[in-house]
């Protein structure tokens, strides 16, 4: 299956701001909209864990029509650990989330969720209904998120889970010896050709874009990306009858890390959602950009 246009041409333009969350932990945040001068509506975006702008191409190009603002996650990308090391949950992301709305003067806005990012997104509709005019759930399902990850294997969902958090596990207290190697390992245009044809990840609409996205995730420690995904597991499905929302589910058929079965199950329990499956896997957003984007241009323009 052939990828999008290739975005190279694009020169991305961003603003990192430093926002405190309610816990006082500083978090980096950032948005697409440096001169605060973008003609169009505003989303959160609740990013997959520990990742940065550079997977979203679509987002970076100036004529996109969306100003994002976002956040790195609590020890990655420049934001900082909290005091208390426990506080690297859902709850706490949501809270984030809603710091950076506030910082940047949003009262309202869709939520944009990807992988885990979902999870969060969702959090905050359940919580804070008020400030939330849609969801738009990107390869992530709302809650118990390791559960429902292999399956396009059709490995159960006890397995996936008991697999994903064991590993987690493992790496928690073996990442120090990994992550020196994380850490320096060279990434180059061959990496990113070996990878997106692994079937983990399909071709990727800008490879260039991808090559700085997964630099920037190997830049967090091992050991730590694992202490965070142990937190993150622990998040419950997200009761959907709570959820009055309009909301888009956006699967890739592939994905190995958020099953599509298990989002169209979702999707199928909300009273206005609407449930899209593309031929990729977990990284839709890089592999059919123009595509997810023309998803949520739809979706902003059905809000209002």
């Amino acid at each position: 299956m052939s990828a999008s246009p290739t975005r190279t041409e694009v020169t991305p333009r961003l603003a990192f701001h430093d926002v405190l969350s309610d816990d006082g932990t500083r978090l980096r945040a950032w948005t697409n909209d440096p001169d605060g001068l973008m003609d169009g509506p505003t989303v959160l975006l609740c990013n997959g864990l520990g990742t940065s702008a550079w997977a979203w191409p679509a987002f970076l190009d100036p004529d996109c029509g969306v100003r994002v603002v976002s956040w790195n996650h609590r020890g990655t990308g420049g934001s900082a650990r909290p005091d208390d090391v426990e506080r690297v949950g859902i709850e706490e992301f949501a809270e984030d989330g809603l710091s950076v709305m506030d910082h940047f003067g949003i009262d309202r806005a869709v939520i944009v969720g990807w992988s885990m990012g979902v999870n969060t997104a969702f959090e905050i509709a359940a919580r804070h209904p008020e400030r939330v005019t849609g969801l738009f759930a990107v390869a992530g399902v709302p809650g118990d998120t390791f559960a429902t990850m292999l399956g396009p294997l059709r490995v159960p969902g006890v397995a996936s889970k008991a697999i994903a958090v064991n590993l987690a596990r493992a790496l928690k207290y073996g990442g120090r010896l990994v992550t020196p190697l994380t850490t320096r390992l060279p990434v180059g245009r061959r990496t990113i050709d070996v990878v997106s044809h692994s079937g983990f990840m399909l071709p990727v609409a800008d490879p260039e874009l991808a090559r700085r996205a997964v630099a920037a995730f190997l830049q967090t420690p091992v050991e730590w990306y694992s202490h965070v995904a142990l937190h993150t597991s622990r998040h419950p499905r997200v009761r959907l009858s709570r959820i009055d929302a309009p909301a888009v589910f956006v699967a890739g058929t592939w994905d190995l890390l958020a099953g599509a079965r298990s989002m169209a199950s979702a999707a199928a329990k909300m009273r206005d959602a609407t449930y899209v499956e593309l031929g990729g896997t977990h990284f839709l957003q890089m592999e059919h950009p123009d595509r997810v984007h023309g998803l949520l241009r739809e979706f902003l323009r059905r809000v209002g």
